[in-house]
């Protein structure tokens, strides 16, 4: 323990030997088989410490689950496990306003698009903890939503949750669904993600991306939904991939009708988050499990990363002290090089990077950056009451024009015009 007050005292009849730094020496002076690292909140430059003198010393060691698995109900599992890359990127846990969360989803009718996806899925858990009124489930992966409705029905059997297959596309469906259950308060994460993807399809990053917000946000404002926050992403700064521009557009639908509509329409912005489906470390850890080569765009790549947990407290607490016409970002921390965590989680599965598992750079993929911005040279930020939300000036968005082209980019999607549909993008963008 670092706190010098309590080395050499004793705690129900154990005593405290030494400080982090000390582990080296008392691995080898005691003959330790096993380190446990039981101090849930724990920054990730802590863990890593402790994690490299272990490994020093040839040593085995696991960790108790961090502060937010526990926030996350991730832990239905052993107290004790193995130490994961996302424990090397913990920061401090979230500070939550209780009173302005319950005052915005306590017993109110709250539905979440998205809601099978990594992000969508994790807002459900904690909306559930603030007992709404009514927990509407959308999307259209029949799997996914099935599956987060049976764990919520378990975890939270008094919590009225509701699973409803429709496409946010289908503009008549979402209409007869908001009309039906008047939610109070929507979640918009349903969308496209996988950037190398979209840079194949475009004209389904305008069905999901665009016109898939459009049609909520605008039966959104028409029958006076209280409060609408989309999810964004970092791409939609500076972009230069299909992905990235279509939630730029889909973030400009929102602030058309913002200036104009009795519904607080906001929008929340932040990068990666950790093992989410698709992302960068299932896919190392699946290479890894087959001997490798881990694969690795450029050495002097860095994203930002945040756990989906943590990103999904504070996209609600932007939600809750949030009202129309905002722009929030949150604070993601120090971008992360992917490289080194390439080499990190090859370490914590046991090996050495380049003489157990080779390490092999690909180049950048279509539609990839370097690094990612979460602002425009534009945009600038000034701090809200959260330490860790940020809040920015909205650009302001011919509502007239903007629906003109989109109404182009509908007409050229149903078309497959996927050159003419990415020309139309970059004029959007001017």
């Amino acid at each position: 323990d670092d706190d010098e007050k309590k080395i050499h005292r004793r705690f129900h009849k154990i005593e405290v030997i030494g400080k982090i730094i000390d582990i080296t020496s008392v691995v080898k002076q005691l003959m330790i088989d096993l380190v446990i690292i039981c101090i849930p909140s724990a920054s990730g430059n802590v863990i890593r410490s402790v994690a490299a003198q272990c490994e020093g010393s040839n040593v085995e060691y696991k960790i108790v689950p961090g502060v937010f698995e526990i926030l996350g109900e991730a832990v239905n599992v052993s107290p004790i496990r193995n130490v994961d890359v996302e424990d090397l990127l913990r920061r401090s846990p979230v500070t939550i306003s209780s009173r302005k969360i319950l005052s915005c989803l306590a017993d109110k009718v709250i539905l979440v698009t998205g809601a099978g996806g990594s992000i969508g899925s994790e807002l459900c858990r904690q909306i559930c903890k603030v007992k709404p009124k009514h927990l509407l489930l959308l999307g259209h992966g029949e799997n996914s939503i099935y599956q987060i409705h049976r764990e919520l029905k378990k975890n939270y059997p008094d919590i009225h949750t509701e699973p409803i297959m429709c496409s946010t596309t289908d503009k008549q469906r979402v209409e007869y669904m908001i009309k039906s259950y008047r939610p109070h308060v929507i979640f918009h994460a349903a969308a496209y993600k996988h950037v190398p993807l979209m840079q194949y399809f475009p004209e389904e990053c305008v069905k999901n991306n665009i016109l898939g917000t459009l049609n909520v946000v605008d039966m959104a404002n028409k029958y006076g939904v209280e409060k609408f926050v989309l999810i964004s992403t970092d791409k939609a700064v500076n972009c230069i991939n299909n992905m990235g521009i279509s939630k730029r557009i889909a973030e400009m639908v929102v602030q058309s009708y913002s200036k104009t509509s009795q519904t607080g329409f906001m929008i929340v912005r932040f990068g990666n988050v950790l093992g989410s489906r698709g992302s960068v470390i299932p896919l190392f850890k699946e290479q890894i499990a087959r001997g490798g080569p881990v694969t690795v765009t450029h050495p002097e790549m860095t994203r930002f990363f945040m756990t989906i947990p943590e990103a999904s407290q504070l996209v609600i607490q932007a939600g809750a002290i949030g009202k129309g016409g905002d722009v929030f970002i949150l604070d993601m921390g120090e971008p992360v090089n992917i490289l080194d965590m390439a080499e990190d989680i090859i370490r914590l599965s046991g090996f050495e990077p380049y003489i157990d598992i080779p390490i092999e750079f690909i180049g950048i993929r279509p539609g990839e950056k370097l690094y990612e911005e979460l602002l425009t040279a534009q945009e600038g930020t000034v701090a809200t009451k959260h330490e860790r939300i940020f809040q920015t000036m909205a650009t302001e968005v011919d509502k007239k024009t903007l629906m003109k082209d989109i109404e182009e980019l509908k007409r050229l999607a149903i078309a497959v015009k996927r050159k003419e549909i990415v020309d139309k993008f970059w004029k959007i963008l001017g």
